[in-house]
């Protein structure tokens, strides 16, 4: 039975943001006194730091709402997963497929240096956002003027990256929606293009620059293609937080990035070609309920989130309860009153870090094929 929202809303939110706030401030003394003097340790303490966070959110998944992520892979892949640096490619399918990632990363043992490529408003999100910008999250402008320099120094500074990082890169630019899907089927048949029926037309010239800067010290592509049945409702972050179970399935390929071609049209055609491939794949598990010929591997369901949340409650529970000693707020209206806001703010924060996840908050679109603002949406 799914939780009333805001039953959970103000416990939850005062874990993770009393929590989040004490691992801010950890990781910008992390900043300020260790990254001056070595970049490369610097990111292993922030790494540790960082998941004492993003552990939380694991622990929403797999023990608040017994959500369950299915891989599908080979095993000489799943031997590779977290043992190597690696672009991710993925599709952007629902509201929480970042956190499917991050789900995988655990169980590889590189959560912490699971990095992606996002728009710039991410970085300010209150908590988490704090929490990405500390750990080499690349924001951008969505302005290719802008962010080609952005990109070429971002991907400059990760050769020296001192443990195995996973690079997520979503080409679609934006999040899947019909009225987003629409756009794309009008822009594909005017220009000859595969139409796509689970996919958006992705926009290759990041991942280009990706290829480009990184092909000498990344070894591997990893093809991630996220799916979730169509007879259930879309996993979202409210669900997530009312305790609502869902099944995600997740099949990973694996490609040599010393297999891609060099130029920069053959890298572009290669990346579109793939998601030609994931909606074919897309396409046979929403018709006919296929979606692998291999069999899921058990990820298992690790208790080190369980025991990170549980220390945090112990933590928090024992500094609340001396606060409340030493500060006799409760003794006072104005303390209450103090209070009060406080569980306001609490609950304003949470609603925009879930407002923030929702795919329905993007404005429709519905243009012509020859609008140029058509053009800028979907061109690569």
């Amino acid at each position: 039975m799914a939780i009333p929202a805001v039953l959970v809303i103000v416990p939850l939110g005062l874990l993770f943001i009393l929590s989040g706030l004490i691992v801010n401030v950890l990781q910008a003394l992390v900043f300020v006194l260790v990254r001056p003097i070595s970049r490369c340790w610097y990111r292993r303490i922030n790494k540790l730091v960082a998941e004492l966070l993003w552990l939380e959110l694991i622990w929403l998944i797999d023990w608040w709402a017994g959500a369950k992520v299915e891989l599908y892979t080979d095993q000489a892949t799943f031997q590779l997963l977290g043992q190597e640096h690696a672009l991710v490619l993925c599709n952007h399918r629902s509201d929480i497929d970042w956190l499917v990632g991050w789900v995988l990363a655990q169980r590889a043992g590189c959560l912490g240096s699971a990095l992606a490529i996002m728009k710039k408003e991410a970085k300010f999100l209150p908590v988490i956002g704090w929490s990405m910008w500390y750990s080499d999250y690349i924001f951008l402008e969505r302005s290719w003027a802008k962010d080609e320099s952005t990109l070429e120094s971002s991907f400059q500074s990760l050769m020296d990256f001192p443990m195995p990082f996973w690079l997520a890169l979503f080409v679609e630019g934006t999040r899947f929606t019909q009225q987003k899907l629409l756009a794309s089927q009008e822009y594909a048949a005017s220009r000859g293009l595969p139409v796509p029926r689970n996919v958006l037309i992705p926009r290759t010239k990041g991942f280009v620059s990706a290829v480009n800067h990184m092909r000498s010290f990344v070894p591997a592509i990893y093809d991630c293609t996220v799916a979730t049945s169509p007879k259930d409702h879309p996993p979202t972050l409210l669900r997530l937080f009312r305790g609502q179970s869902f099944v995600v399935k997740l099949q990973v390929k694996r490609h040599e990035m010393q297999e891609l071609p060099v130029t920069a049209d053959g890298i572009s055609q290669w990346c579109k070609d793939l998601f030609v491939t994931k909606d074919t794949l897309l396409e046979k598990y929403m018709t006919k309920n296929s979606f692998s010929d291999q069999q899921p591997i058990n990820i298992g369901r690790p208790k080190k989130s369980l025991l990170v949340v549980l220390c945090w409650l112990c933590i928090l529970a024992f500094g609340i309860v001396k606060f409340f000693q030493w500060s006799a707020l409760l003794s006072s209206w104005e303390g209450i009153a103090f209070l009060a806001a406080l569980l306001v703010l609490i609950i304003l924060v949470m609603q925009l870090l879930i407002h923030s996840s929702k795919s329905t908050r993007s404005t429709p679109v519905n243009l012509s094929s020859q609008d140029p603002a058509k053009e800028r949406l979907l061109q690569k």
